[in-house]
């Protein structure tokens, strides 16, 4: 279980910082903010996510593995793929609770509301108190779970059946497993998959934790049907494209790290 924490904890910090600048330009696009692709502030909030992000991988990918050995062991009849889904949702909403403040003070950086994450702290306590740090909590947990649970089932049936077929191939050899470059193939197919078909509730939930006005309403369905009456269901999707160009390389740099450390603190471990 260590092993599993330390490698969500070092593979998280480094896909967040290596994507953030084109995190930063999607929030711009589905905040409408003039010139979203500027050079200037691409990485303004990345200490604060870190801080949020590294803990929430460990919590969210290190409770994941645990969750799901302890399911597969009481639950051995089960489908695995409904337990890998199973695992991604008890995962995902353990990490979110302590997520959501960091999430909400770097969006509204990104988005322009505050020139640093200080700032925002400080104007999201005099504006709305502590409950202005779990703004759009829901909104966060309604795009996490339906992303977790396709990311992480397609990831580990992808890499299931890749290593069947690797040991088909090798019917003599024991002990095969997964290269860095086969996790990197494997997390790349289920992050873009699982990036494009939730990118309507990724731009409901930046839209929602950056509205300081309430003028979305501050919930999923009224902010869903202010963007559709608004720019129609086009609006949804808005900011697909580095949604995708952000997840795919992110998840794909997470799970080789993620990979690379579960198996050398493994190798600690023994």
């Amino acid at each position: 279980a260590r092993s599993h924490l330390a490698a969500a904890a070092i593979a998280r910090a480094i896909s967040i910082f290596g994507m953030f600048p084109v995190d930063t330009i999607k929030t711009r696009i589905q905040v409408k903010n003039a010139n979203p692709f500027r050079l200037e502030g691409l990485y303004k909030g990345v200490a604060g996510s870190l801080a949020g992000q590294v803990p929430y991988g460990v919590l969210t990918f290190g409770s994941y593995e645990i969750y799901k050995s302890a399911l597969i062991s009481r639950f051995p009849e089960v489908r695995p793929a409904f337990i890998y889904a199973l695992a991604a949702i008890l995962g995902d909403v353990t990490g979110s609770g302590w997520l959501c403040p960091s999430e909400v003070m770097k969006q509204q950086v990104q988005a322009g509301i505050y020139p640093s994450m200080t700032e925002a702290a400080r104007g999201i306590w005099r504006k709305s108190g502590v409950a202005g740090y779990w703004q759009g909590f829901l909104a966060g947990l309604s795009r996490d779970v339906p992303f977790r649970v396709a990311q992480l089932t397609t990831f580990e049936v992808t890499k299931s059946i890749y290593l069947r077929a690797k040991q088909s191939a090798s019917p003599g050899e024991t002990g095969v497993t997964i290269s860095a470059v086969e996790a990197a193939i494997c997390g790349a197919i289920s992050g873009s998959f699982s990036a494009a078909i939730t990118t309507p509730l990724d731009r409901i939930k930046t839209v929602v934790m950056t509205d300081t006005t309430g003028a979305y309403g501050g919930s999923v369905v009224s902010c869903a049907s202010k963007i559709i009456k608004e720019e129609g269901l086009p609006g949804l999707f808005k900011g697909i494209v580095p949604r995708v160009v952000y997840i795919a390389p992110s998840v794909c740099i997470f799970f080789v790290a993620y990979e690379v450390a579960k198996q050398r603190l493994s190798v600690v471990e023994k």
